[in-house]
Protein backbone atom coordinates (compact mmCIF):
# COMPACT_ATOMS: atom_id res chain seq x y z
CA UNK A 1 0.00 0.00 0.00
CA UNK A 2 1.24 3.20 -0.98
CA UNK A 3 1.95 5.93 2.23
CA UNK A 4 0.12 8.19 2.77
CA UNK A 5 1.18 11.68 4.49
CA UNK A 6 -2.35 12.68 6.64
CA UNK A 7 -2.55 16.26 7.79
CA UNK A 8 -3.31 15.25 10.80
CA UNK A 9 -0.60 13.60 13.07
CA UNK A 10 -2.81 11.61 15.60
CA UNK A 11 -4.64 10.06 12.48
CA UNK A 12 -1.31 8.54 11.33
CA UNK A 13 -0.37 7.15 14.41
CA UNK A 14 -3.83 5.47 14.64
CA UNK A 15 -3.10 3.71 10.96
CA UNK A 16 0.27 3.33 12.57
CA UNK A 17 -0.91 1.46 15.60
CA UNK A 18 -3.14 -0.41 13.83
CA UNK A 19 -0.55 -1.80 11.18
CA UNK A 20 1.36 -2.81 14.31
CA UNK A 21 -1.48 -4.76 15.83
CA UNK A 22 -1.77 -6.83 12.65
CA UNK A 23 2.10 -7.36 12.92
CA UNK A 24 2.17 -8.73 16.08
CA UNK A 25 -1.21 -10.91 15.49
CA UNK A 26 0.92 -12.35 12.51
CA UNK A 27 3.46 -13.08 14.43
CA UNK A 28 2.05 -15.38 17.15
CA UNK A 29 -0.47 -16.87 14.77
CA UNK A 30 2.93 -17.73 13.00
CA UNK A 31 4.54 -19.03 16.09
CA UNK A 32 1.46 -21.03 16.75
CA UNK A 33 1.57 -22.68 13.71
CA UNK A 34 5.24 -23.63 13.94
CA UNK A 35 4.86 -24.69 17.47
CA UNK A 36 1.53 -26.88 16.41
CA UNK A 37 3.31 -28.18 13.53
CA UNK A 38 6.50 -29.02 15.67
CA UNK A 39 3.69 -30.77 18.45
CA UNK A 40 2.90 -33.32 15.83
CA UNK A 41 5.46 -34.18 13.87
CA UNK A 42 8.19 -34.33 16.00
CA UNK A 43 6.42 -35.08 19.02
CA UNK A 44 7.27 -31.99 21.39
CA UNK A 45 4.84 -32.14 24.38
CA UNK A 46 6.12 -28.53 25.49
CA UNK A 47 5.66 -26.99 21.79
CA UNK A 48 1.85 -28.42 21.76
CA UNK A 49 1.38 -26.39 25.01
CA UNK A 50 2.76 -23.70 23.61
CA UNK A 51 0.47 -23.03 21.07
CA UNK A 52 -2.72 -23.02 22.86
CA UNK A 53 -1.15 -20.81 25.60
CA UNK A 54 -0.83 -17.75 22.99
CA UNK A 55 -4.01 -18.17 21.97
CA UNK A 56 -5.85 -15.49 24.82
CA UNK A 57 -3.34 -13.22 23.65
CA UNK A 58 -4.19 -13.37 19.81
CA UNK A 59 -8.12 -12.74 20.41
CA UNK A 60 -7.12 -9.86 22.80
CA UNK A 61 -5.37 -8.34 19.95
CA UNK A 62 -8.00 -9.23 17.35
CA UNK A 63 -10.68 -7.21 19.91
CA UNK A 64 -8.11 -4.38 20.39
CA UNK A 65 -7.74 -3.91 16.44
CA UNK A 66 -11.11 -4.10 15.55
CA UNK A 67 -12.05 -1.63 18.08
CA UNK A 68 -9.25 0.94 16.69
CA UNK A 69 -10.20 -0.10 13.08
CA UNK A 70 -14.30 0.95 14.17
CA UNK A 71 -13.20 4.18 15.68
CA UNK A 72 -11.02 5.35 12.63
CA UNK A 73 -14.08 4.79 10.51
CA UNK A 74 -16.44 6.31 12.71
CA UNK A 75 -14.28 9.64 13.69
CA UNK A 76 -11.76 9.72 10.45
CA UNK A 77 -13.70 9.51 7.96
CA UNK A 78 -10.85 7.38 5.91
CA UNK A 79 -11.24 7.54 2.01
CA UNK A 80 -9.71 5.93 -1.34
CA UNK A 81 -6.65 3.73 0.02
CA UNK A 82 -6.56 4.05 3.42
CA UNK A 83 -10.60 3.38 3.78
CA UNK A 84 -9.39 -0.01 1.97
CA UNK A 85 -6.82 -0.82 4.07
CA UNK A 86 -8.87 -0.36 7.38
CA UNK A 87 -11.61 -2.61 5.93
CA UNK A 88 -8.81 -5.14 4.98
CA UNK A 89 -7.48 -4.71 8.40
CA UNK A 90 -10.67 -5.96 9.77
CA UNK A 91 -11.17 -9.06 7.99
CA UNK A 92 -7.34 -10.19 8.03
CA UNK A 93 -7.79 -9.95 11.68
CA UNK A 94 -10.22 -12.66 11.97
CA UNK A 95 -8.54 -14.66 9.40
CA UNK A 96 -5.65 -15.18 11.89
CA UNK A 97 -7.87 -15.11 15.06
CA UNK A 98 -9.44 -18.22 12.89
CA UNK A 99 -5.16 -19.28 11.78
CA UNK A 100 -5.05 -19.07 16.08
CA UNK A 101 -7.82 -21.55 16.88
CA UNK A 102 -6.70 -24.08 14.16
CA UNK A 103 -3.43 -24.04 15.59
CA UNK A 104 -4.41 -24.43 19.15
CA UNK A 105 -6.47 -27.40 17.61
CA UNK A 106 -3.59 -29.17 16.02
CA UNK A 107 -1.68 -28.83 19.02
CA UNK A 108 -3.78 -30.20 21.30
CA UNK A 109 -4.83 -33.33 18.88
CA UNK A 110 -0.90 -33.83 19.03
CA UNK A 111 -1.30 -34.39 22.92
CA UNK A 112 -3.78 -37.41 21.99
CA UNK A 113 -1.51 -38.86 19.45
CA UNK A 114 -0.18 -42.61 19.44
CA UNK A 115 2.26 -42.93 16.86
CA UNK A 116 3.41 -46.49 17.82
CA UNK A 117 1.81 -47.76 14.88
CA UNK A 118 4.17 -46.88 12.10
CA UNK A 119 2.46 -44.22 10.28
CA UNK A 120 4.71 -41.83 8.49
CA UNK A 121 4.61 -38.27 8.98
CA UNK A 122 6.27 -37.33 5.93
CA UNK A 123 3.35 -35.76 4.23
CA UNK A 124 2.27 -34.19 7.26
CA UNK A 125 5.49 -32.76 7.25
CA UNK A 126 5.66 -31.48 3.77
CA UNK A 127 2.05 -29.94 4.03
CA UNK A 128 2.88 -28.30 7.32
CA UNK A 129 6.39 -26.55 6.24
CA UNK A 130 4.33 -25.27 3.19
CA UNK A 131 1.54 -23.86 5.24
CA UNK A 132 4.22 -22.21 7.32
CA UNK A 133 5.81 -21.01 4.61
CA UNK A 134 2.52 -19.74 2.84
CA UNK A 135 1.60 -18.09 6.20
CA UNK A 136 4.94 -16.27 6.95
CA UNK A 137 4.92 -14.95 2.86
CA UNK A 138 1.37 -13.30 3.60
CA UNK A 139 2.77 -11.97 7.16
CA UNK A 140 6.05 -10.06 4.80
CA UNK A 141 3.22 -9.11 2.16
CA UNK A 142 1.52 -7.58 4.66
CA UNK A 143 3.98 -5.50 6.37
CA UNK A 144 5.03 -4.39 2.77
CA UNK A 145 2.07 -4.20 1.07
CA UNK A 146 3.49 -6.42 -1.85
CA UNK A 147 1.06 -7.02 -3.83
CA UNK A 148 3.22 -9.19 -6.32
CA UNK A 149 4.20 -11.44 -3.10
CA UNK A 150 0.06 -11.24 -1.93
CA UNK A 151 -0.49 -13.37 -5.25
CA UNK A 152 2.13 -15.60 -5.07
CA UNK A 153 0.41 -17.07 -1.89
CA UNK A 154 -2.73 -16.60 -3.40
CA UNK A 155 -1.68 -19.21 -6.14
CA UNK A 156 0.51 -21.69 -3.74
CA UNK A 157 -3.09 -22.61 -2.47
CA UNK A 158 -3.31 -25.25 -5.04
CA UNK A 159 -0.49 -26.84 -3.62
CA UNK A 160 -2.04 -26.96 0.00
CA UNK A 161 -4.66 -28.66 -1.72
CA UNK A 162 -2.63 -31.19 -3.44
CA UNK A 163 -0.95 -32.37 -0.14
CA UNK A 164 -3.98 -32.45 1.80
CA UNK A 165 -5.62 -34.86 -1.19
CA UNK A 166 -2.61 -36.82 -0.76
CA UNK A 167 -2.76 -37.07 3.22
CA UNK A 168 -6.27 -37.87 3.19
CA UNK A 169 -5.68 -40.93 0.74
CA UNK A 170 -2.64 -42.27 2.88
CA UNK A 171 -4.29 -41.84 6.11
CA UNK A 172 -7.09 -43.83 4.92
CA UNK A 173 -5.04 -46.50 3.43
CA UNK A 174 -3.13 -46.42 6.79
CA UNK A 175 -6.46 -47.21 8.23
CA UNK A 176 -7.70 -49.92 5.77
CA UNK A 177 -4.64 -51.70 6.37
CA UNK A 178 -4.64 -52.02 10.10
CA UNK A 179 -7.78 -50.73 12.44
CA UNK A 180 -5.06 -50.31 15.22
CA UNK A 181 -4.44 -47.16 13.28
CA UNK A 182 -8.01 -45.74 13.13
CA UNK A 183 -7.79 -43.69 16.53
CA UNK A 184 -4.57 -41.98 15.46
CA UNK A 185 -5.44 -41.53 11.80
CA UNK A 186 -8.64 -40.14 13.04
CA UNK A 187 -6.26 -37.43 14.95
CA UNK A 188 -4.08 -36.87 12.07
CA UNK A 189 -7.17 -36.45 9.56
CA UNK A 190 -7.90 -33.51 11.71
CA UNK A 191 -4.67 -32.51 11.76
CA UNK A 192 -4.52 -32.67 7.80
CA UNK A 193 -7.95 -30.87 7.58
CA UNK A 194 -7.01 -27.75 9.82
CA UNK A 195 -3.66 -27.70 8.07
CA UNK A 196 -5.63 -26.64 4.84
CA UNK A 197 -8.00 -24.30 6.87
CA UNK A 198 -4.84 -22.15 7.64
CA UNK A 199 -4.25 -22.06 4.08
CA UNK A 200 -7.27 -21.13 3.14
CA UNK A 201 -7.29 -17.83 5.57
CA UNK A 202 -3.88 -17.20 4.23
CA UNK A 203 -5.15 -16.78 0.69
CA UNK A 204 -7.93 -14.94 2.09
CA UNK A 205 -5.21 -12.73 3.66
CA UNK A 206 -3.33 -12.17 0.59
CA UNK A 207 -6.61 -11.52 -1.45
CA UNK A 208 -7.22 -8.84 0.72
CA UNK A 209 -3.76 -7.53 0.81
CA UNK A 210 -4.28 -7.21 -3.25
CA UNK A 211 -7.30 -5.43 -2.74
CA UNK A 212 -5.85 -2.89 -0.02
CA UNK A 213 -2.84 -2.41 -2.85
CA UNK A 214 -4.76 -1.88 -5.80
CA UNK A 215 -8.49 -1.52 -5.29
CA UNK A 216 -9.19 -4.56 -7.10
CA UNK A 217 -10.30 -7.92 -6.73
CA UNK A 218 -8.55 -11.43 -7.12
CA UNK A 219 -10.57 -13.85 -9.27
CA UNK A 220 -13.50 -15.38 -7.52
CA UNK A 221 -12.15 -18.44 -8.27
CA UNK A 222 -9.25 -19.65 -6.58
CA UNK A 223 -6.88 -22.15 -7.75
CA UNK A 224 -7.52 -25.65 -6.66
CA UNK A 225 -5.35 -28.51 -6.44
CA UNK A 226 -5.96 -32.29 -5.78
CA UNK A 227 -9.16 -34.42 -7.25
CA UNK A 228 -11.48 -33.29 -9.47
CA UNK A 229 -14.91 -31.99 -7.67
CA UNK A 230 -16.30 -35.43 -8.28
CA UNK A 231 -13.72 -36.93 -6.53
CA UNK A 232 -12.92 -34.79 -3.26
CA UNK A 233 -12.46 -36.79 -0.14
CA UNK A 234 -15.18 -36.21 2.19
CA UNK A 235 -15.42 -33.18 4.15
CA UNK A 236 -14.55 -32.96 7.97
CA UNK A 237 -16.03 -30.93 10.63
CA UNK A 238 -13.65 -28.10 11.53
CA UNK A 239 -12.67 -29.43 15.55
CA UNK A 240 -11.44 -26.66 17.77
Amino acid sequence: MTEATHTVKSYEQELERLRGMMARMGGLVERQTAQAVKAVVDGDEEAAIEAPDLDPEVDELEREAEALAIRILALRSPMAIDLREIVAALKITGDLERIGDYAASIARRALKLDMDGGISLIGLRSMGRLVQDNLRRAIDALATRDRDLAVAVWQSDTAVDELYTAMFRELMTYMMEDPRNIGSCIHLLFVAKNLERIGDHTTNIAERIYYAVTGEMLPAVRPRGGLGPQQTPPAIPDAR
